[in-house]
């Protein structure tokens, strides 16, 4: 028979084995409530832990207390009922013994690690109905769900929420189902998505199928495990969600965010098959033959033939065959578009290797922000922009920290391959390598261990001809690229496998023979041209025109001809007023002009408290000519018959396409944004379109450059997904659509007056792969888009010719066209680096360059008074500099939010011409400077390496010194306290 003092030893041993689950497990404040035997000292002690450290380490205090000797009668008995009463039913199963199988405790730590591996997302929930939900599935206690609306109350939805995702995975097996079924009564439906994968429909499973979806081997309880997830590894990794301070912690570090899966299945959790089949085209094998044997390639292939599919079974090839070795594998898939990231994860690397594999991704729009090195340390497969790697190989080239190396990598898939050139980020990472690869040449020559380089794949859908008139220019371009990658082969279908092309089109309107429209707009430049005594040398409405004036207008600048620069101003928008007037409707290019002209007179006015702005003579013509023009161009906006032919045949083709087929889903390409926003609102405003239910939405690009507010990526990538379902029919696209964004298959492409280069011609014509598709390009007679169109034809029967001759060379004599190519790329750059070094060397002193403003010409500042922020900002914040400018509200800041910035712009007192922004720094306002407002001079003359139309501070060779903070704040301080006195 057991003694007492064995009893005690047995259950105390008993409590300290599970200790590790009970401290995760413990809510101390309602157990602490229950404990009788625990004196008030105590309590009060392990409370004011539980709110100055965190519950975990409270929870192990009153542990201690637990088992701490002597016990008295009944101890055991009346903690198990303190768990049990106080809500922590769970860990009294601990205590007692009294647990499910192994595979159902496996199974819920892996429910507990979704949970967290979502919990970013899953604040986004309503979470006082969740919480009252929650209490009546009977997961939370009634404490809890007082505990939970407090914090929601005072501290806000998403506090609230942590709080509640906290406490119910502290629940016995089976609360996962259980909150399955709150989100779906509570109407959370992409909540319920995220955990499951599961459609967001009206017709989701009703509760027996939720808890059935659990697949747990016994009675339904806790979730499905896959069989290769270790115990340990998954108790371990659910420690984070119980500790409160985890989900503060795991903030951003570096300026971009670690991503959360979105495609967490049901199957992926209960049961699912340890790896993902993926089956090849026997095309699709041929190309990626030579990659699975270890070999550098391109892989060329046609837009919607599965380049990225190829991708992912090379990927995983070489995963498998490293681990097989016994060696690490490393996969950098690179990008050149921040919503590639987001498609390439979801739609093809994540479902296929998650099994497997840690898949993560990572881009700068991304939500959850770690170290970009640590990622690369945990995870087998990273996705993300070239930029990011670049920036990280620059870190540990320089020393700034530990970085990432190419040696870390062992295979480099970089998307859209063609952009490896010139100039652009792929190239830059690619001349690393191969540096380091010929470094390794001469290291075997020396008998020396080479440095590991990561082996390379390329994926494009063409690599164009660079512009190249001849057959040998273009192998030529094709071979550079080769030689950029370091390809050994280039790999493509034959032509006889190629997919059908689109029936192809060329719609050639006549020209407007009545344009009064134009022609007031004309009348209005001619009198301009009279006012400043210009003469133009092109046609109005030109792109040569465009060209004169801009050149007319910095030269003005710089020779401060006010007059004829405010003038070039106008010129040049009443022209773009031509050309718009050519795409879009009369009343579109007027609205456009109009905008232009409010905005032009606001700057003008000042408010009450302050001194008027001057406005010139020059100005005051300027207002009153659009002015006086004004109401005549809105009548003869209004008239149909002056309307531009192409709009007509626009029409005509969407009506054709979605009364001739069910279900019609096309894109029409235009050349600006500010035409495809008013070519949505044109069809949305058409009641034809309305008829037959045509559904336009527009998609343009995400950088600030154009003066049309510019889409963020999280808005294209809504469009595109609504697009995808069938939400929207028709995408009006600039050319941010061309290439790389996967677009489902349309019956129809449209290029509106927009023509390119050959390879956005063919990555078009990609878009239309539906069966019998048709692509079309609208132009307006002598417009020159159709000749533009046949040469990109030309050139790419010129491409396709130039590959195949590529493709029959001599393996030696390619390798040796390769090496020649690449050897001449490595002296360029190194050329290129001294260069720039000696530019660096020779930069001017700041006392010699001066600022005028761009708008009056007045002196503003010399170089001495400015200096620069984060090698980023640069900043005036003289006292003399502060009398010159005004300050006004910034409302497109206030709609960005940016907290590092004033929600104010500077402009200058005499012309209201803008001079920057104020930036918030460390608290303190510092008026930033864009070097594009002023006239920017060198001993009061233009000089080579100081150009008075900057648009850029790195296109000046001056080194400003950095913002002395400390000696800024000191007089701010010191200014303060004097008005206080």
């Amino acid at each position: 028979m057991e003694s007492d003092d064995d009893n005690t030893v047995r259950l105390t041993n008993l409590i300290e084995s599970v200790r590790p689950r009970l401290r995760r497990l413990i809510q101390v404040d309602p157990v602490l409530d229950l404990m009788h035997s625990i004196g008030s000292e105590q309590k009060e002690r392990i409370r004011n832990q539980a709110r100055a450290e965190c519950n975990i380490n409270a929870a192990d205090s009153l542990i201690n207390i637990v088992i701490k000797e002597p016990h008295g009668d009944g101890w055991f008995r009346e903690f198990v009922d303190a768990l049990s009463a106080g809500g922590c039913q769970y860990a009294a199963d601990h205590v007692e013994a009294n647990l499910s199988s192994p595979k159902v405790e496996a199974n819920n730590d892996y429910c507990v690690r979704l949970i967290e591996l979502l919990c970013t997302n899953l604040l986004d929930m309503k979470t006082n109905d969740v919480c009252l939900a929650c209490l009546s599935e009977e997961i939370l206690t009634q404490e809890d769900s007082e505990i939970i609306l407090a914090l929601t109350t005072n501290n806000g939805n998403m506090n609230g929420a942590r709080e509640l995702l906290r406490r119910i995975v502290r629940c016995r097996p089976g609360w996962f189902s259980k909150f399955l079924n709150v989100l779906h009564e509570t109407e959370h439906l992409l909540l319920y998505q995220e955990l499951t994968g599961g459609s967001p429909s009206n017709d989701i499973q009703d509760e027996g199928e939720l808890a059935r979806s659990d697949a747990a081997t016994e009675g339904g309880e806790g979730c499905s495990i896959p069989q290769e997830e270790s115990l340990d590894s998954v108790s371990n990794t659910t420690e984070d969600l119980y500790n409160e301070e985890s989900v503060e912690t795991r903030q951003l570090v570096n300026g971009f965010r670690l991503s959360e899966p979105e495609e967490t299945s049901t199957a992926a959790i209960a049961g699912s098959p340890k790896k993902a089949d993926i089956v090849l085209r026997d095309y699709q094998m041929d190309v990626a033959t030579p990659a699975l044997e270890g070999k550098n390639i391109i892989v060329c292939l046609p837009t919607g033939s599965g380049k990225t599919r190829v991708a992912v079974y090379i990927t995983k090839e070489h995963l498998d065959g490293r681990r097989k070795a016994g060696q690490s594998g490393k996969v950098v898939v690179l990008v050149n578009k921040v919503p590639l990231v987001d498609q390439h994860y979801n739609a093809e690397f994540w479902p296929f290797l998650k099994h497997s594999y840690k898949v993560e991704r990572v881009s700068g729009d991304s939500t959850r922000k770690i170290s970009f090195t640590e990622i690369v340390k945990k995870h087998d497969v990273i996705i993300c922009t070239a930029q990011i790697l670049e920036n990280y190989l620059e870190r540990a080239k320089s020393g700034e920290d530990e970085g990432v190396r190419l040696r870390d990598l062992t295979l480099l898939v970089i998307d859209e391959c063609h952009h490896t050139t010139k100039g652009e980020v792929y190239n830059h990472i690619m001349m690393r390598y191969l540096k380091q690869k010929h470094k390794n040449s001469k290291l075997k020559k020396l008998q020396k261990e080479p440095v590991p380089i990561p082996q390379i794949l390329g994926l494009t859908a063409s690599p164009g001809v660079g512009g190249a008139t001849k057959l040998e220019k273009a192998e030529e371009h094709i071979l550079r690229i080769c030689a950029n990658l370091d390809a050994c082969k280039i790999m493509t279908r034959t032509h006889a496998e190629n997919t059908n092309k689109p029936f192809k089109k060329i719609a050639t309107v006549e020209e407007r023979k009545q344009d009064p429209f134009g022609d007031v707009i004309k009348r209005m430049m001619h009198a301009i041209h009279t006012h400043a005594e210009l003469q133009p040398t092109c046609d109005l409405g030109s792109q040569m025109y465009e060209q004169w004036v801009v050149q007319k207008e910095q030269n003005a600048a710089k020779e401060k001809k006010q007059k004829v620069r405010v003038c070039a101003e106008h010129l040049r928008q009443y022209n773009e007023g031509l050309q718009l007037r050519n795409t879009i409707r009369m009343c579109d290019a007027l609205s456009f002009l109009n905008k232009y002209q409010e905005g032009e007179m606001k700057r003008k006015v000042a408010p009450e408290e302050e001194v008027p702005i001057h406005i010139t003579d020059t100005e005051r013509f300027l207002f009153n000519l659009f002015k006086e023009n004004k109401e005549e161009m809105q009548a003869l906006a209004k008239i149909p018959a002056y309307e531009n032919k192409s709009l007509s045949e626009l029409k005509s083709k969407i009506l054709h396409e979605f009364t001739s087929r069910e279900n019609a889903r096309g894109i029409i390409f235009t050349k600006t944004r500010r035409s495809a926003i008013a070519l949505s609102q044109w069809i949305q405003e058409n009641p034809k379109f309305e008829e037959i239910d045509v559904k336009a939405c527009y998609v343009i690009g995400g950088g600030d450059q154009s003066v049309v507010k510019p889409m963020t990526s999280a808005e294209q990538k809504d469009v595109l997904n609504k697009f995808g379902s069938g939400e929207i029919n028709v995408l009006i696209a600039t050319t941010v659509a061309e290439e790389g964004l996967d677009i489902p298959q349309c019956n129809f492409v449209i290029r509106y007056g927009l023509v390119t280069n050959e390879i956005a011609m063919i990555q078009a014509q990609g878009r239309a792969r539906a069966e019998d598709s048709s692509y079309t390009v609208v132009e307006v007679e002598g417009s020159g888009v159709a000749e533009k169109e046949s040469v990109n034809e030309y050139r790419e029967k010129m491409m396709l010719k130039a590959i195949d001759k590529i493709k029959n060379l001599n393996q030696e004599d390619y390798d040796k066209r390769i090496m020649d190519f690449q050897i001449q790329a490595i002296m360029e750059k190194t050329l290129q680096a001294q260069v720039k070094t000696k530019k660096h060397m020779k930069k001017e002193s700041p006392s010699k360059v001066a600022f005028s403003c761009r708008g009056c010409n007045k002196h503003v500042c010399t170089g001495e008074d400015i200096e620069i922020i984060d090698n980023m900002h640069r900043v005036n914040v003289t006292a003399q500099f502060r009398e010159l400018f005004i300050q006004r509200e910034n409302t497109t800041l206030q709609e960005r939010c940016l907290d590092y910035e004033a929600n104010e712009f500077i402009a200058c007192k005499d012309c209201g011409q803008r001079w920057g922004s104020m930036q918030l720094y460390r608290g303190l306002k510092c008026p930033s400077l864009h070097v594009k407002n002023f006239v920017v001079t060198y001993n009061g003359k233009k000089k080579a390496n100081v150009p008075s139309k900057c648009t850029k501070w790195s296109e000046l060779a001056i080194q400003f010194p950095a913002f002395d903070y400390i000696t800024h704040a000191s007089q701010m301080v010191q200014s303060s306290d004097d008005e206080t006195e």
